[in-house]
């Protein structure tokens, strides 16, 4: 029986999975699709097409389709988030990627009205100020990540936080030093496709989600000090949670 575009796309995620296409290497073109599996043309560049759309392949004009070569970064949310990483003055985003090169792009610190969904998230009156810190992130020189952090301007005016480099153990070991260490943090998800501002600023593949998480920052005594909407890109992240019994 011919094969699906659908059948002959996992078959050939599979083979990657296994490495007999490793990273960067060349897929097989249509007509050896065609042959391979008995399939018209048509059902051939199908299979081809929606593994550009998943993100697991590139495809070069005039030249094929190829193994995306970046590595899914494991965003381990219970681990980044420990008191003992920015104690060690490490940034919660190192310990997604390691010794992989990571940088900083269009970081952007600023005060201005909060926006009434994060006045409500941070226990503010309408019309508060907060102080706004808005970035994005590469790994390997590819965009993966949009977060935008609002904090109360009345806390955080005047100090480091309300700066560009916040310095070691990032905002978190700040508001530790203000009083309002955060000690509990709660992530809400969702996968949805981008706009299209939101897919040019990660440079997402056609057909690929994204991940929004919106993580709430809690003192010990129940406060919110920090709101974070984080934009992922699906295609390079995989997630993981572990938690006690």
């Amino acid at each position: 029986m011919p094969e699906t575009a659908r059948q002959i796309a996992d078959d050939l995620r599979a083979r990657i999975d296994d490495g007999e296409f490793g990273p960067g290497a060349r897929l097989p073109g249509e007509p050896a699709l065609v042959r391979e599996y008995g399939v018209a043309k048509m059902t051939a560049s199908g299979a081809l097409k929606l593994l550009v759309a998943e993100g697991a392949a590139v495809s070069r004009p005039g030249s094929g389709t190829y193994v995306r070569e970046f590595k899914p970064i494991l965003r381990d949310a219970t681990k980044r988030l420990s008191r003992e990483r920015r104690d060690a003055g490490e940034s919660i985003w190192s310990s997604d990627v390691g010794e992989r090169p990571m940088t900083v792009a269009d970081l952007e610190v600023r005060e201005e009205e909060a926006p009434r969904w994060a006045a409500r998230a941070l226990g503010l009156d309408e019309g508060a100020r907060v102080v706004v810190r808005s970035r994005r992130y590469l790994v390997d020189d590819e965009p993966v990540l949009r977060a935008v952090s609002y904090l109360s301007a009345d806390l955080v005016r005047g100090s480091r936080i309300a700066q560009p480099d916040p310095g070691e153990g990032g905002i978190y070991k700040r508001l530790a030093e203000l009083g309002a260490e955060p000690v509990r943090f709660g992530e809400d998800l969702r996968a949805r496709m981008p706009n299209s501002e939101e897919a040019s600023a990660l440079a997402i593949l056609p057909g690929t989600p994204v991940i929004e998480i919106c993580r709430t920052a809690l003192t010990s005594e129940g406060r919110a000090v920090e709101v974070n909407r984080m934009l992922l890109d699906a295609g390079a992240y995989a997630l993981r949670y572990t938690f006690d019994s």
